[in-house]
């Protein structure tokens, strides 16, 4: 119609002789882009494979280290138990606090003496174990010299001689600011990464095993192996001289955190 009125000027062609043009123009446009992506599909093939792996095994990771506990001490620390101090052991110098958690070294005589009591600056706790195992905490910081561990039920508390395994005790002594000792017999030196703000200790009663870590890194930092243990067990605390205020903080013992 558009022939034969006014727009005899257009250009004008049958509707499906177009639509067989566009088509064919489409489809050759197609096989040109073909052509240009073809060198870049095996590379976009490996990099999605790289891809799917990548993820699969940042995946994998995640699961494990929700499913296993981050701590190296986890083992240790459920045998965690709760400890309180027994002030009637205590030298007739130290200052136990209220809780029974923490005690310090003062210039000033708290207890009367008694044959329970230690001529060393010592405390016991009041639980004992005889066998099995067994964890506990204590907290060090601001410390400049303490001793800890356990010792047999049957030291003598009027010794004056030192807290070594050779009299029944196995602990772990912080002698100034980076002199660390195992009480062996003789001492055994001890070089540490860093200074402990809390020691955790675990006993393995039947298997003769008495480790301490530091706390907060669960690094390991002395064992007594072998040890021969026939009768009941205390943990105790030195906190040692208080060296006019200097060494005046509290040894605590903490709640664990399982």
């Amino acid at each position: 119609m558009c022939a034969l009125l006014e727009h005899q000027s257009h250009k004008f062609v049958p509707l499906k002789e177009e639509f067989d043009q566009r088509k064919a123009s489409l489809q050759q446009t197609q096989q040109q882009s073909r052509h240009m992506l073809e060198p870049f599909e095996g590379t976009a093939a490996r990099a999605l494979t790289e891809l799917e792996e990548n993820l699969k095994e940042t995946f994998a990771e995640e699961i494990r280290k929700m499913s296993k506990p981050n701590n190296k001490l986890w083992r240790e620390q459920q045998f965690a138990v709760d400890l309180t101090l027994d002030t009637d052991t205590a030298h007739v110098n130290l200052s136990v606090s209220k809780d029974l958690k923490q005690v310090h070294h003062t210039d000033q005589r708290m207890f009367p003496d008694s044959p329970q009591r230690f001529l060393w600056r010592n405390i016991l706790t009041k639980k004992s174990f005889n066998s099995g195992k067994f964890y506990f905490e204590v907290q060090v910081k601001d410390k400049t010299t303490w001793t800890l561990g356990v010792a047999k039920e049957s030291v003598d508390r009027k010794n004056t001689k030192d807290l070594t395994s050779k009299y029944g005790y196995w602990c772990l002594n912080k002698q100034s600011k980076d002199k660390y000792f195992a009480y062996t017999d003789p001492y055994t030196p001890l070089t540490l990464k860093r200074a402990p703000q809390k020691v955790g200790v675990f006993v393995d009663y039947d298997e003769g095993l008495v480790s301490f870590y530091d706390a907060d890194t669960a690094d390991l930092i002395y064992s007594f192996t072998d040890c021969s243990f026939r009768e009941k067990l205390f943990p105790f605390l030195n906190p040692c001289y208080c060296n006019s205020g200097e060494n005046s903080a509290p040894l605590i013992l903490t709640a664990v955190k399982k």
